[in-house]
C-alpha cells in the first residue's frame, strides 16, 4: 500500500522537472559505425550519480531510483547545491545483484559540466553514489513510445539479434550491466518519444581501421 503514493510523488517530480528544465546537457559521444537499425558510439569519460534499486520491475526501479536522484538535484546534498536536469536518464540491468541473486537496477543521472570534476556529496539517506564512466563504446538501438517492462526486454533482444548478424557479433563487453535503457523525454510527452537500448561493446579489434 505504501508504494502507490511514492509512485505518484515521483511522477509529479518528473513532470515538474520537465516543465522547468528546458534544454539539457547530455554526455558527449561520436558515432563511429552505423547500420540500418543500430549504431556504435564512442562516449567520453564522464561522471554520473547513481541509485541502485532492488526491484524486479524496470519501470518501478526507474521511478524509485529517479525519485532519490531528484531530491539530490533539488539540493539534498552536503553543499545544498541545485543541479540542472540533464538527459538521458539511464537505467541499467545488473544481473544477480538483488536479493537471492535476483536482478537489480542502477538508475543513473549524468552530471552537468559544472559538477563533472567535483560532484556534490549526496545526503547519506539517499544512498547515492557517484559513478566514473570511463571512455568506451556502446551499441545503441533507438525505439519510440513508452519504455515499459515488456517493451525494454523486446528491444534489448532485437539489438542482440542485430549485433549477432553484424561484424560486432562477438564484440559485446563483459561489464556489470546486461543492458541499459536511456530515456530522453518527460512522462507527459505521448508522441515523438525517444528511447534507446545500450549495450557495451569492445572496439579494440577494430583499432586502426579508418571505418568500422
Amino acid at each position: 500500500m505504501a508504494k502507490a503514493p511514492r509512485l505518484k510523488i515521483t511522477v509529479i517530480n518528473l513532470l515538474c522537472l520537465a516543465v522547468l528544465c528546458g534544454a539539457t546537457e547530455s554526455p558527449q559521444y561520436e558515432v563511429v559505425h552505423a547500420e540500418s537499425d543500430f549504431e556504435i558510439r564512442h562516449y567520453r569519460d564522464a561522471t554520473w550519480m547513481s541509485a541502485t534499486v532492488n526491484d524486479l520491475s524496470f519501470q518501478k526501479a526507474t521511478l524509485f531510483g529517479f525519485h532519490r536522484l531528484f531530491q539530490f538535484i533539488q539540493g539534498a546534498n552536503m553543499n545544498y547545491s541545485r543541479v540542472a536536469m540533464t538527459s538521458p536518464v539511464v537505467t541499467s540491468l545488473v544481473p544477480g545483484a538483488g536479493p537471492l541473486h535476483s536482478s537489480a537496477y542502477v538508475v543513473q543521472f549524468y552530471l552537468p559540466a559544472k559538477f563533472q570534476d567535483s560532484p556534490p556529496t549526496p545526503l547519506l539517506e539517499l544512498n547515492l553514489k557517484p559513478y566514473a564512466w570511463d571512455s568506451h563504446h556502446v551499441a545503441v538501438r533507438k525505439f519510440s513510445g513508452f519504455a515499459t517492462d515488456d517493451i525494454v526486454v523486446k528491444e534489448a533482444a532485437k539489438l542482440a539479434t542485430s549485433l549477432s548478424l553484424s561484424p560486432w557479433a562477438n564484440a559485446t563487453s563483459a561489464t556489470h550491466y546486461t543492458y541499459s535503457i536511456a530515456q530522453y523525454d518527460p512522462p507527459f510527452r505521448f508522441f515523438g518519444r525517444t528511447n534507446e537500448v545500450w549495450v557495451d561493446v569492445d572496439a579494440s579489434r577494430f583499432a586502426g581501421k579508418t571505418s568500422f
